[in-house]
């Protein structure tokens, strides 16, 4: 089994579900960080699939985790949890961020 196949099918389903929530089901600051987040873990669940293809796990790894905890604190605010949550938003956005740099090295370096 493809752990981080498995990881990337999930995560796009989550990212669905919150951003269809925070469309329709929630309101206010809530809505705006489940449609964030959602965005986020959408669009780097699908680049970690891609990147698999060239065989480049650890970037995927980074989007994958990157985008958990950077969606995730989102979601936990929206959900009702501390507004603290949002301190950790930024490690995941590292997370997302150092992931593109990994993929970019590895484009130099062939």
């Amino acid at each position: 089994m493809n752990w981080l196949v498995l990881f990337a099918a999930l995560s796009g389903a989550l990212a669905v579900g919150a951003g269809a929530f925070g469309a329709h089901g929630a309101s206010g600051d809530a809505a705006e960080w489940l449609k964030t987040g959602g965005h986020y873990q959408l669009v780097h669940a699908v680049a970690a699939l891609a990147v698999l293809r060239l065989e480049a796990k650890g970037p995927a790894l980074l989007f994958l985790a990157g985008g958990l905890i950077f969606a995730g604190s989102l979601y936990l605010m929206a959900l009702g949890l501390p507004r603290w949550l949002g301190a950790i938003t930024p490690i995941g956005g590292a997370a997302l961020i150092a992931g593109w740099l990994w993929l970019a090295w590895s484009a130099v370096r062939g």
